[in-house]
């Protein structure tokens, strides 16, 4: 059903300074998706292969006694379609039906049972991941 993990969201409370710290690890910007009014949706970093590091900006400062800022978990998926109708038939609520988004990828979401976001999605060929992961 899966074929691998997409990628992991983070809220980033300073793009630049998140950007120079996954640089560092070897992790470079690959992508910028904005939204219709230009303003920045979120940054993809390429780790390898089909694997990303999603970026949003707006994350909340720093904080010790805060455990992170996690946003969402991305499992690939071959065929969205037939997977959303295999996990619907599990008696898995789909929370968000499937959908183009702005990287022209499609998805659709659910949770876990402790209410994680997971996102589930199926790379399309006119998608920016695509100069990085072959068809």
């Amino acid at each position: 059903m899966f074929t691998d993990i997409g990628h992991a969201a983070f809220a980033a409370h300073d793009l630049d300074r998140s950007l120079a710290f996954y640089a560092q690890l070897g992790i470079h910007e690959a992508f910028r998706l904005h939204r219709e009014d230009g303003s920045l949706m979120l940054i993809y970093l390429h780790v390898a292969g089909d694997r990303f590091i999603e970026l949003f900006p707006g994350g909340p400062p720093p904080d010790p006694n805060r455990t992170g800022s996690y946003m969402h978990l991305c499992l690939l998926t071959g065929d969205l379609h037939a997977t959303v109708a295999a996990l619907r038939q599990a008696g898995i609520e789909i929370e968000h039906e499937p959908k183009v988004g702005l990287d022209h990828n499609w998805q659709a979401w659910i949770r876990d049972p402790d209410g994680n976001s997971i996102e589930l999605m199926q790379l399309d060929d006119a998608s920016p991941h695509r100069q990085f992961v072959p068809g």
